[in-house]
């Protein structure tokens, strides 16, 4: 098991808390472990997302990209659209 050498607080609202409270029941650990898994779950889930958006951005590097023209076309109609934000435009 590992050593806690960190102690943190923090306020949850009341929706968060009974469902902390109720996983700690049925998995029958602590609040603390539940928030230990929860972070641990969430980090994964989050690599796993990144790894899957890289390899998506690989395959279509290796495919050829996108053509120059094609891309400045793209970043000038997002330009000309920043510049009307707010405008109503």
């Amino acid at each position: 098991m590992a050593v806690m050498e960190h102690r943190t607080s923090f306020a949850l609202d009341e929706t968060t808390i009974i469902k902390l409270r109720k996983l700690s029941r049925l998995w029958r650990v602590s609040q603390a472990e539940v928030v230990r898994r929860a972070i641990e779950s969430a980090e994964a889930e989050a690599l796993a997302e990144t790894g899957v958006a890289l390899s998506r951005l690989q395959s279509y590097h290796a495919e050829g990209g996108l053509a120059a023209e094609t891309a400045n076309a793209y970043l000038r109609e997002v330009a000309a659209h920043r510049a009307n934000w707010g405008r109503g435009e």
